[in-house]
């Protein structure tokens, strides 16, 4: 899309040149250290640092334009020949937003909203890899859930050489920290089908009870098109009492434990943790699956994709097909086996309780041949229940037969000292780097380790410190 028609559905003021006014952009960004040659610069006022300081650095990288407040901008009669690249408005976000608004009014077509507590990120992978089969799907790149995480991916349509034509569908995940969140996410994107994959502690330092999660990310269930369809998980009795929230839109439930109109049947994990298989089963048929994620709590979230895949109209045969050829979002349970014979199951993104119980859960179900070791970040968010929730998921870890728990920074130190108090080998590392240097005199060929933790923790550095000293290894079951 060219950037005169980009600021029209911005709402901007603009003085652009012709040729300039024709560019079309190569990318949306919000961040100047990540500009790229022929981006639109979205200059945001954030708590500690405004956007807008950084307008010459990123036309010195070679932006093509940028969208900004002129108060917030003295310097603009500073900017020589980059003022006439400036795009003017009055709240740089709400621009955002209703250029994301305004491109999905236009495009017309279905968008699938995604959100839950935990797996919401693969819940959305699957399901945008299922529906490949039904179409060009558009899906949400990394954690671009926000209120200016969704507006870039929408972006996506308009850049880059993109098209809005050039995509049937869209599959965005929406995330909250606040009630209301939501439900702008649902404003801008009106989703056509949406699912909500569980209700979990995450965020009960914002919401207090598992009760006013489940409210916020109710407010999916509202924003639904009528003569949508809502995907609610029969196995979380707070998700699946949402049904009664709409009358004039259908719903589809899955389920492993709880009957559903789409449920897994015949549950069994892979000796060697590359992956699941189940017996898919829908409305319209059944499917045997290898699903090459491993756990319980990813055959949920691969239901929630065939959920939304049958009620697009495609047959169990062919969701079942999808499934076994996709993948583990990046630090979402991938399995790394290192020339030395170490296997790390890479969960470092995110986690709180439920998801890290789910996780060492499916760890303990393999057959290994050395030890079960946890590395568990802090779980942050959690307000004033978070020094109970890691004490208990502590006992909870060593009744899994684990066979080393380390904790790491902050309130982890109750969850190993919970896990030594149960029985398990337990101690407590201050930082990740900390962690990684015991692991590193600690594993030996034929141990698990699964590494897990809030990304403000950066347990992920554990993985790749890990990675650095064992050598290069290949993903399992592939």
């Amino acid at each position: 899309m060219k950037l005169r028609e980009i600021a029209q559905l911005c709402g901007a003021s603009q003085s652009l040149g012709a040729e300039l006014a024709e560019a079309e952009p190569a990318g949306l960004s919000i961040d100047s250290r990540r500009v790229s040659p022929g981006d639109l610069f979205i200059a945001l006022p954030g708590e500690r640092v405004d956007g807008h300081e950084f307008t010459r650095e990123v036309f010195d990288k070679g932006a093509c334009a940028a969208l900004v407040v002129h108060k917030r901008l003295p310097f603009a009669a500073g900017l020589g020949a980059d003022l006439g690249r400036l795009l003017f408005v009055e709240n740089t976000a709400c621009a955002l937003q209703q250029l994301a608004t305004r491109v999905v009014a236009g495009w017309g077509r279905p968008v699938v909203g995604v959100t839950g507590s935990a797996g919401k990120t693969t819940i959305k992978e699957l399901t945008a890899h299922v529906l490949g089969a039904a179409g060009r799907v558009l899906k949400s790149e990394g954690n671009l859930n926000t209120s200016y995480g969704l507006p870039l991916a929408v972006g996506r349509m308009i850049t880059g050489g993109a098209r809005p034509e050039d995509f049937d569908l869209a599959v965005l995940e929406m995330g909250m920290s606040s009630y209301g969140e939501i439900a702008r996410l649902s404003e801008i994107a009106p989703p056509l089908i949406g699912v909500v994959g569980n209700v979990g502690t995450a965020h009960l330092e914002f919401f207090g009870t598992r009760e006013g999660v489940a409210r916020a990310k109710a407010e999916l269930i509202d924003g639904i098109r009528p003569g949508g369809a809502a995907v609610l998980n029969a196995d979380d009795p707070l998700v699946i009492a949402m049904r009664g929230r709409r009358s004039d839109i259908g719903i589809v439930s899955f389920g492993i434990e709880s009957a559903a109109e789409v449920r897994a049947e015949a549950v069994a994990g892979e000796d060697d943790l590359s992956g699941t298989r189940f017996r898919l089963v829908t409305p319209g048929g059944a499917a045997e699956v290898r699903l090459p994620l491993t756990g319980r709590h990813n055959v949920s979230n691969a239901l929630a994709a065939a959920a939304v895949g049958h009620y697009l109209g495609l047959s169990a045969e062919v969701i079942g097909g999808r499934l076994q050829t996709a993948s583990a979002p990046s630090r979402r349970g991938e399995v790394l086996r290192f020339a030395n014979g170490v296997t790390v199951i890479d969960d470092s993104y995110n986690s709180n309780p439920p998801a890290l119980i789910e996780a060492v859960r499916a760890m303990a179900g393999g057959r290994i041949a050395g030890r079960r070791i946890v590395v568990a970040g802090e779980m942050l968010e959690l307000g004033a229940r978070g020094e109970e929730l890691h004490r208990e998921c502590g006992r909870e870890i060593a009744a899994a037969g684990v066979d080393l728990v380390i904790g790491v920074r902050g309130l982890a130190r109750g969850l190993a000292a919970a896990a030594a108090a149960a029985g398990s080998a337990a101690e407590f590392a201050a930082t990740p780097e900390e962690a990684a240097e015991r692991l590193l005199v600690a594993a030996r060929a034929g141990d698990v380790i699964l590494v897990k933790g809030s990304r403000g923790v950066r347990t992920e550095r554990v993985v790749e410190r890990l990675r650095e000293a064992f050598g290069a290894g290949g993903a399992g079951g592939e």
